[in-house]
């Protein structure tokens, strides 16, 4: 098995929703905001090649949307999701698999692009199997009124359509099936219904894609949650109980949208769960 980080684009959020009731001369120091007090924010992915399977965890942005929709997030940088591919050997016709480990359109909306003549849409990997929680993918179907615009319908529509759909019940083997790849998934509802967060075991350690349960390092600290979150209050309680294992277990954090840092580890200090370092990928995995 091997993995590799994929860096499908760069964009900006406002850092006041980022940080949620954290005041700004906090999380300030540890994600500067510009002049409109946006921070910089990354959509980075994570393939595992597992055998002959070509699995893509999350897939970004994508560029479907219309350049009016794209202003809102500021896009930054020179990162595409074709381009990373190609830097490891790969295309997006090889992958086998996309795990979404939420339906939000920065998490999934990679999955879907125009079609030739931009008359309609198609999936954007087309020998992929889509991957998403059966009660997530229901929530998203019907979103509340808070959630709605984070749910949209080019975007989820066309993976049912297609027919490449597939959900997970609530676990892992629904995905895995008889593979030996050493892959959990943590279900998670604060920041969204039944987000999957998952675990890879690899060279005798756990890399979590953490996803939006902690989007950079800078929301290590347990009240560093995102104004984002539909259950704040749960947040917090998942949010421990994965820093307490995060820490008893020695994990590895996969930041997807943490634009200058992409993995770290945990310590304990009288204070709670802190950063302890933070590695570029090649230092730990070499691919």
């Amino acid at each position: 098995m091997k993995l590799y980080p994929i860096e499908t684009g760069n964009f900006k959020l406002d850092g006041g929703a980022m940080f949620g009731v954290v005041p700004k001369m906090l999380w300030n120091k540890t994600n500067p905001a510009d002049s409109n007090n946006r921070i910089d924010l990354a959509a980075r992915c994570l393939l595992i090649e597992d055998g002959d399977r070509l699995i893509l965890i999350d897939s970004g942005l994508g560029d479907k949307q219309s350049e009016k929709f794209f202003s809102h997030y500021a896009l930054w940088g020179n990162h595409s999701m074709d381009d990373s591919l190609k830097s490891f050997g790969f295309h997006r016709d090889d992958i086998t698999d996309v795990f979404m480990t939420h339906l939000h359109f920065d998490h999934c909306g990679g999955s879907i692009r125009w079609n030739k003549d931009r008359s309609g849409y198609e999936p954007a990997f087309k020998n992929a199997r889509f991957w998403t929680s059966k009660k997530h993918w229901d929530w998203a179907m019907a979103p509340n009124k808070r959630e709605r615009a984070s749910f949209l319908t080019e975007n989820l529509i066309p993976m049912q359509e297609s027919g490449q759909l597939n959900f997970i019940e609530s676990h892992s083997a629904d995905f895995i099936e008889n593979s030996e790849l050493g892959f959990d998934i943590l279900f998670v509802d604060g920041h969204t219904e039944k987000q999957m967060l998952p675990h890879i075991k690899y060279n005798g350690k756990t890399l979590v894609f953490v996803a939006d349960l902690i989007p950079t390092a800078g929301h290590v600290p347990l009240p560093y949650v995102m104004g984002y979150d539909m259950r704040p209050l749960q947040t917090l309680v998942e949010k421990e109980k994965f820093l307490n294992n995060a820490v008893e277990n020695e994990y590895i954090l996969f930041f997807e949208h943490d634009a200058h840092n992409e993995l770290c580890t945990l310590k304990p200090t009288e204070k709670g769960v802190r950063l302890n370092e933070i590695y570029s990928f090649n230092e730990i995995f070499t691919g």
